[in-house]
């Protein structure tokens, strides 16, 4: 069985966005960035993401975030995919995402959104929890999950403390 990730930027506070879903003030250089694109490459196949998480690249012209991966957007709203690449799903979320996670292949990247991490969540889905640790405080913004409702303990897996101070937090989610 494949294994669901959520593998995400947060900042000390547990923000992964500002209140408007800007991320400025994550550190944008240092050995944290290749290492991040590389295990991407290395550990993924999928990934999944919400409409305001692929949104946000759209402000850079970005319509194929991962093009080595296959993508699923989910959303409401969006009619239709800007990119034959990315594929938009609205309803049987949680149908996919079990189909996908018995399918052979690499892992699952749950990248960004707090919505969609907190609903997979609350359905058991998350298998890992991959928290890069910005070393900066937001004081308010998108939270790394809403309301889950309950007690989930993690067990750190791994851990790297970069130069810069980003910390790489690798925990499994325990059953």
């Amino acid at each position: 069985m494949r294994k669901l990730s959520y593998y995400v930027a947060t900042t000390v506070d547990g923000f992964i966005a500002h209140d408007d879903g800007s991320v400025g003030g994550f550190l944008e250089s240092g050995q944290h960035i290749p290492d991040y694109l590389e295990s991407l490459k290395d550990w993924f196949d999928v990934v999944l993401m919400g409409r305001k998480t692929y949104e946000f690249g759209f402000q850079y012209g970005v319509t194929n975030p991962y093009p080595w991966l296959k993508q699923y957007v989910f959303s409401r709203t969006m009619t239709e995919s800007p990119n034959a690449n990315v594929e938009l799903v609205s309803e049987n979320i949680l149908e996919l995402v079990n189909r996908l996670k018995n399918e052979p292949g690499k892992g699952i990247y749950l990248c960004g959104g707090t919505n969609l991490a907190t609903m997979l969540f609350a359905e058991n889905l998350i298998d890992e929890v991959i928290l890069k640790v910005n070393p900066v405080l937001f004081g308010s913004g998108l939270s790394l999950f809403s309301s889950i409702g309950r007690n989930i303990e993690l067990e750190l897996t791994s851990s790297k403390i970069y130069d810069n101070g980003v910390l790489l937090l690798r925990y499994a989610v325990k059953p």
